[in-house]
């Protein structure tokens, strides 16, 4: 049972943002805040620095992410994306398969409201086994990739009811266009979790090509937070 239950709290640390490991960044990056971490077990992707602050993501059948902390209520979140190169259209409902080119997940610093006694503990082992990174205690993430057919919002299978994914484009959008997208995010926190958003803790960009070693080329640009007009 202890090692099911060690086993299921790494599978959620991985989930709520943490990684298995620390990767290096290109120093432009590193100086913008961004820290480059692992998925557990997917040898990491490519993250390179664009201009104005945007992200290169490259790779061939990998994963990784990275983040940074942000702090302040929830407003709106901006950002441009584009995908010249990804895994086709997977489940994203299931563990195993569930590739997807691009996601930007906002890491809370508040549990969902029906956040239960189990949940909470498995995330004071996950925290236990993240050191001092402080995950969030909740997660919303918007999705380029998946099959456009998944509900939204849909539980991400990896975060224990405590991670909530959008898809906002599917695998089979248009590749090498620019698209623009702008969210509300304490309009999306209530569609997910119910009640008022807590502050926001952790901005990430990730990436998962691995069970389909898919090639991975995709941008992301012009992420800003601002009052929702």
């Amino acid at each position: 049972m202890r090692q099911l239950a060690t086993s299921l709290a790494v599978t959620i640390a991985a989930g709520l943002l943490t990684g298995a490991g620390s990767v290096h960044l290109p120093t432009a990056l590193e100086e913008a805040g961004w820290r480059h971490a692992e998925w557990h077990g997917l040898p990491p992707a490519r993250f390179r620095p664009l201009p104005e602050g945007g992200v290169l993501v490259e790779g061939q059948g990998q994963g990784s992410f990275i983040w940074r902390p942000v702090q302040g209520p929830a407003q709106c979140l901006s950002w441009r994306w584009r995908v010249d190169h990804g895994p086709p259209p997977t489940d994203l409902t299931r563990r195993g398969g569930d590739d997807r080119a691009l996601s930007l997940g906002i890491g809370f610093a508040g549990w969902p409201p029906q956040a239960t006694l189990w949940q909470r503990s498995q995330h004071a082992v996950a925290q236990a086994a993240a050191g001092s990174h402080p995950l969030p205690r909740s997660v919303v993430l918007f999705v380029w990739g998946g099959t456009g057919r998944e509900p939204r919002p849909f539980p991400s299978p990896y975060m224990a009811g405590l991670g909530k994914a959008w898809v906002l484009r599917p695998a089979d959008a248009p590749r090498g266009r620019w698209f623009e997208e702008r969210v509300d995010l304490a309009a999306a926190w209530r569609a997910s979790f119910g009640g008022e958003p807590p502050p926001l803790q952790e901005l990430v960009i990730g990436t998962d090509a691995e069970d389909t070693a898919s090639r991975l080329e995709a941008r992301v640009e012009a992420i800003r937070f601002g009052p929702c007009r």
